[in-house]
């Protein structure tokens, strides 16, 4: 059974030689296989963790912030890639809003 931990930049060579591996994909250290992983107690993680872990999708706009239900994807005017702003969408750009 995978058991994820929750351990700092400073104690990832602690929890390395204890058996701790990272998982590069999930960017999170892990213990698997282990009967007793009483071990790595002080890098569990809270349910609180997991809540935070996946931010929402959100959009920020004229320092309001819209997540979830509220969020509303913007429609393309043109052709141009999203960093740039061109004469047709700059209106729309977020950047120029103050």
């Amino acid at each position: 059974m995978r058991f994820n931990l929750k351990v700092p930049f400073a104690e990832k060579d602690q929890a390395k030689k204890l058996g701790a591996r990272w998982d590069a994909g999930r960017k999170i250290w892990y213990v698997e296989g282990k009967d007793d992983v009483s071990a790595f107690s002080t890098w569990s993680p809270t349910p609180h963790d997991a809540a935070t872990a996946v931010p929402p999708k959100q959009q920020t706009q004229q320092s309001k912030t819209y997540v979830g239900s509220e969020y509303v994807e913007q429609p393309r005017v043109c052709d141009c890639p999203p960093w740039e702003e061109c004469d047709k969408c700059r209106p729309l750009a977020l950047s120029s809003r103050a």
